[in-house]
């Protein structure tokens, strides 16, 4: 089997805001990654990848306090830093309203929160909001989501990489968007 050889020094830098508003524009029922505080290139390049693998529309971060699109991040991500819009915005929680404003629904990712993400709808325009490993999403972005969901965990750890995760929401959020509603 012959191997793929991808183009790393080709890479599409980072997209602006405008950018994102344009491509709304073209989307029926966008599905959308925000990544709050995420700073590890690897952690990037993963969900990158998943994002890419589960047809999300762009993947949207915070200009300060997180990572930014490295040789690193292109390695992990294969291929999908060139192909699913990375856009850094200077203020996340001004984002996340005027995507509300635009009519997509967020939904934030906490192991506080009262509901799981199998009870959640995830049809529809979306946006699913992951935070950084730990201490999760600032307070001010938790507090701009519609609603809060968790991963059930039935082991000892108390919660899964944030590219882990985020494999599992994004995924679960294309089962219910293939069925055409939740279970």
């Amino acid at each position: 089997m012959a191997s793929r050889h991808v183009d790393y020094s080709a890479a599409v830098g980072p997209r602006s805001e405008s950018d994102l508003f344009e491509l709304l524009e073209r989307s029926k029922t966008p599905l959308l990654l925000i990544l709050d505080r995420v700073q590890d290139p690897h952690n990037l390049g993963a969900c990158l990848r998943t994002a890419d693998a589960a047809g999300v529309l762009a993947v949207i971060a915070p200009k300060n306090h997180a990572v930014d699109i490295t040789d690193t991040v292109r390695r992990v991500a294969a291929g999908a830093a060139e192909n699913v819009p990375f856009v850094q915005v200077t203020n996340l929680a001004r984002t996340i309203g005027a995507l509300q404003d635009e009519g997509i629904r967020i939904v934030g990712t906490s192991d506080r929160a009262k509901g799981t993400l199998f009870e959640c709808d995830l049809t529809g325009p979306l946006a699913i909001v992951m935070g950084l490993e730990g201490s999760g999403m600032r307070r001010l972005t938790q507090e701009r989501c519609d609603e809060l969901v968790g991963i059930p965990m039935f082991g000892t750890v108390d919660c899964l990489n944030v590219s882990v995760a985020t494999g599992v929401c994004l995924f679960e959020a294309l089962r219910q968007r293939t069925l055409g509603a939740k279970i």
